[in-house]
């Protein structure tokens, strides 16, 4: 049994779309952010950088977004990714890594400007970053075009960048809004696919993601916990 230690609509939905997948048995526990959970010294005891998620399995604890999705994938090997084996693995890899260490590193700096700039160059720092997310998902957008079956669900990498699309659509709630998803037609297709699946209306419905995530997303309304 696997212990996710989730918050809704964090990067926990990614693994837990993976998890839900595999059909492996795992069960949730709450890390609530209201109460900065993720900063007190149980949860840093679990995961020393304080971000979520961690995954707990018997052979350890993970953290890291990236290195968790890929350690699950190779549990089931063919199923979320292509098999060591594969001829797909390298390009896998190199699209993995580029979104844990690039779109998702960068969209946390939109999320939480104050963190890496003073406020007086919020404004300039926000269009900087949002630019450099549409150039992002740009390359995405190519990548997912001239590949389909790498990008088709249920790949970890759908999962990474449905939530990707998502949060860029909706947060941060202050900020006019910045993605056009139409501008990106294969993307759009993938998040459309993606949330077809049975899998994605499980994690839908226990994180209140509401009826359309990636496509039409709204705030997360969750049965417990908060989003930010």
């Amino acid at each position: 049994m696997f212990t996710l230690y989730y918050a809704p609509d964090n990067a926990s939905m990614i693994v837990r779309l993976a998890l839900e997948e595999t059909g492996l048995p795992y069960r949730t526990t709450l890390v609530d952010r209201r109460m900065r959970a993720q900063d007190c010294a149980p949860y840093r005891a679990i995961n020393p950088v304080g971000l979520i998620p961690a995954l707990e399995t018997p052979e350890g604890t993970l953290f890291e977004t990236g290195a968790i999705l890929l350690w699950l994938a190779d549990r089931v090997p063919g199923q979320l990714a292509p098999a060591p084996s594969d001829p797909a693995r390298g390009d896998f890899l190199k699209w993995l890594f580029f979104i844990a260490n690039t779109p998702h590193a960068e969209m946390r700096q939109i999320f939480h400007p104050g963190d890496y700039v003073p406020a007086s160059a919020i404004e300039a720092y926000h269009h900087i970053m949002t630019t450099r997310m549409i150039r992002h998902f740009g390359l995405l957008e190519t990548a997912c075009a001239d590949n389909p079956d790498l990008f088709a669900p249920p790949s970890v990498l759908t999962a990474y960048l449905g939530a990707l699309l998502r949060w860029a659509a909706i947060y941060p709630e202050d900020r006019p809004r910045w993605l056009d998803l139409a501008q990106f037609p294969a993307l759009a297709a993938m998040a459309a696919a993606l949330e077809a699946r049975p899998a994605t209306r499980r994690v839908a419905d226990a994180e209140g993601l509401g009826p359309a995530p990636f496509t039409a997303p709204t705030l997360a309304c969750p049965p417990e916990g908060s989003a930010t």
